[in-house]
């Protein structure tokens, strides 16, 4: 039976190309061709023609014309199957993904859930025993930005408030404990509280003024906000040491322990784990207590919202201070790992990619952050053996997931309460 249905569901895709959007095969290989036509013809000057200044020639690379027109031409002619096939899938939107149906299983039986997380355990805890120090230190910067990710995902995933300027709590953070350490000598572990509670009482004070806007006008006054402080940072060189930025920041110390650069690169990935959890554990619970619930209907309907009681404003004020509290963190955290810090580093380039990680992973979805926080930062790093082409297959990659899984890797999943009556309550029914 499943052969079958297998069998009619290609069928069904295979007729849906054939009709969806062109009458024909003919139609389809058509405007294929047309394609292909069209880009040779834009991109015969560069492609084409070489002149070589110095001797005096004119070298014509016609192989050049016709690579690229086959692979315009079956490029073209794969991507309209598979524009149909996503709108055959539009029906079937309520069914979800393979993977998604793998993870929701795993999650149903304690038994698979309990496996599946310890082996992400031992994994975690040996990563660092089996690569090398290059390995560690990406996968250091991956684990930031996980933080930074679902620190995020609280105010954009699940209060709908749209921040651009994010980068601004991240870069207090990483600032309040660079000054602290170099004028006072302050620790991390010191600092790592400090620059929380820094990034919460920015982040009311930011959003106590702004929160009455909403949409692209919040937006806009959040990125100012990214764009002041770092101008701020850059500018007081009484301070912040201006461009030049401060450096020798104090690695996180273990009982005064001296510790070389590998041992200490290993120290921060624990740190990191460590810090991810709780995160995570913190987030999760967030997310489906009262509050959360608050910040989940506030981002479907402001207004029936705040027609139900629930009040806007210390809504909207508590989803900025706990997403800029996580950002804080997160500062300290990438000073102490970098040692070195410049207003160069928390241009709005980075607010983009955090925000990029939210919305390609999946908006409330926890899993979906870590992994767009996965795809975002280590695929590029990745890539560096293509060299000169390694931004063009990021930029494609992220062009395909955004056209074919809009809604995110993995989408937030709501919870399903049903009401279901007692025996005796049955019982005495029948």
């Amino acid at each position: 039976m499943s052969i079958l249905t297998q069998e009619s569901s290609q069928q069904s895709f295979l007729s849906a190309f054939l009709t969806a959007g062109c009458d024909s095969v003919a139609h389809a290989l058509r405007k294929s061709f047309l394609a292909a036509i069209w880009f040779v013809f834009l991109t015969f000057p560069i492609m084409v023609i070489r002149v070589n200044t110095i001797e005096n020639t004119v070298v014509w690379r016609w192989e050049n014309m016709a690579y690229i027109a086959i692979s315009i031409f079956f490029g073209s002619y794969i991507w309209r199957w598979l524009l149909a096939r996503k709108e055959i899938k539009k029906d079937e939107s309520k069914e979800e993904t393979r993977f998604e149906g793998l993870l929701t299983q795993v999650q149903t039986k304690p038994v698979l859930k309990y496996a599946a997380l310890g082996v992400i355990a031992l994994i975690a805890i040996a990563f660092p025993q089996v690569v090398d120090l290059y390995q560690t230190n990406i996968m250091v910067s991956c684990l930031v930005y996980v933080v930074l990710g679902l620190g995020l995902n609280i105010v954009v995933g699940l209060a709908g408030l749209l921040d651009l300027g994010y980068v601004a709590f991240y870069a207090v953070g990483a600032y309040a404990y660079a000054l602290c350490n170099m004028h006072w000598g302050l620790g991390f572990w010191y600092a790592l509280p400090l620059g929380a509670v820094l990034g919460t009482l920015l982040g009311v004070l930011l959003g106590f003024p702004v929160l009455r806007l909403r949409g692209d006008y919040l937006a806009i006054v959040t990125l100012g906000f990214g764009e002041i402080i770092r101008l701020v940072l850059e500018n007081w060189g009484e301070v912040t040491m201006g461009p030049s930025g401060i450096s020798r920041i104090d690695r996180p110390e273990f009982f005064n322990m001296k510790m070389s650069i590998v041992d200490s690169t290993t120290y921060m990935y624990y740190i990191m784990i460590g810090l991810v959890i709780f995160t995570i554990f913190f987030v999760n619970r967030l997310q489906n207590s009262r509050i959360g619930r608050a910040w989940l209907a506030l981002r479907e309907d402001e207004i029936a919202c705040q027609a139900m009681g629930i009040d806007k404003m210390k809504t909207k004020l508590l989803a900025f201070a706990l997403g800029a509290t996580w950002a804080g963190m997160a500062g300290v955290v990438f000073a102490a790992k970098t040692s070195f810090i410049n207003p160069a580093s928390f241009t709005f380039w980075e607010s983009a990619i955090i925000l990029s990680i939210v919305v390609i992973g999946g908006m409330g979805s926890i899993r979906g952050v870590i992994a767009g926080a996965i795809i975002l930062v280590l695929l590029p790093e990745y890539l560096r053996d293509f060299a000169e082409f390694r931004m063009l297959l990021f930029g494609a990659i992220m062009v395909l997931v955004m056209v074919f899984r809009p809604q995110g890797l993995i989408s937030a999943k709501r919870k399903i309460y049903k009401y279901e009556a007692s025996n005796t309550a049955s019982a005495g029914n029948e």
